[in-house]
């Protein structure tokens, strides 16, 4: 195997980690790569003029725009804290679409899913990104099929990851596929990382939505059960604690939340056991009992079926110090 050329697209308000994340990865890969067949990295931008990092941090390109001509392995786009909301560069846009398609690979990190959407690269693929900005890459690119949930996800020669240090992720990935699991966990050991993570975004991001309007039935119903999620509730004692019928507050609950009442109670006892484990030592089964779940085992049944963890990987992952 030859050396594989990665292009990384950087822009000003780059997300810092974005970059150094999988940089460091493919550097750290040819350490325990022989024969020459490891990877060189090149950070490609509208000109090699500094560009400033959200973080306050200057990067300078290696090439510019129209001097990175050649077909790399693998090109990515960095995201930042103010790409969803970007105009699109037209020259990073025009770009991408080129680079893309002579690329074995392409891909983005964290936000810089919005820029392979305004280049049309992401319509009718599998995608993700940082699930603060999840809900909408789904709205500003509807031909995409957007998972909430997951860390990195590939559909093809497209690879896109999640937040900030998911670059991470994503770059063991494709050092592990190139060249075998114990060439990506002997990065992974290097940088004191996990080389594979378990469970996916949901572990790391607040489950319950506050309603749009707080004065609401639907509102008062959700402080019902978050003060009292240890208790049985039912539809229709949710529907009493608030004076409506059943089938008006059901019908009210969905178009309000977006989510059944059931569904609402769950995500609140999954919620407020994650905020047990995070800041107690109680035993798994106090924290079931505290939290309405009725035993330890269907506990981790919600916990394995919602955040892809189990409460006592979860514990270990986000114990407060």
């Amino acid at each position: 195997m030859a050396v594989q050329r990665v292009a990384i697209a950087i822009h000003d308000g780059v997300q810092a980690l974005d970059v150094a994340g999988p940089v460091d990865v493919f550097a750290e890969a040819n350490g325990f790569i022989a024969g020459g067949d490891g990877y060189e990295t090149v950070l490609v931008a509208g000109s090699c003029v500094p560009l400033r990092a959200s973080n306050g941090m200057k990067i300078s390109a290696d090439l510019s725009f129209d001097d990175a001509q050649e077909a790399f392995d693998i090109v990515l786009v960095a995201g930042g804290p103010a790409m969803p909301d970007a105009t699109p560069d037209p020259g990073m846009m025009h770009w991408l679409r080129s680079a893309s398609g002579r690329a074995g690979l392409y891909g983005s990190i964290c936000t810089g899913a919005f820029a392979l959407g305004h280049a049309g690269l992401l319509d009718g693929r599998k995608v993700t990104t940082h699930w603060q900005n999840a809900q909408r890459l789904a709205s500003r690119f509807p031909a995409a099929e957007v998972m909430f949930d997951r860390i990195y996800i590939r559909d093809g020669r497209l690879m896109t990851s999640a937040g900030v240090t998911a670059g991470i992720d994503l770059g063991l990935a494709l050092v592990g596929e190139r060249h075998g699991p114990q060439v990506a966990v002997a990065v992974a050991k290097r940088l004191v990382v996990v080389a594979q993570r378990q469970g996916g975004q949901s572990q790391f991001s607040p489950y319950l939505t506050a309603p749009v309007d707080e004065d609401s039935p639907i509102a008062r119903a959700q402080a019902h059960v978050m003060a009292q999620v240890g208790e049985r509730h039912t539809l229709q004692s949710l529907a009493d604690a608030v004076g409506m019928s059943v089938r008006n507050f059901g019908r009210a609950f969905a178009q309000a939340t977006g989510i059944t009442p059931h569904e609402f109670v769950e995500r609140a006892r999954v919620d407020a056991a994650r905020r047990l484990l995070e800041g107690s030592d109680r035993p798994l089964k106090a924290v079931a009992f505290d939290c309405g779940f009725g035993s330890a085992d269907r506990m981790r049944i919600v916990f394995s079926e919602r955040l892809g963890v189990s409460p006592a990987q979860y514990r270990a992952s986000f114990r407060a110090i």
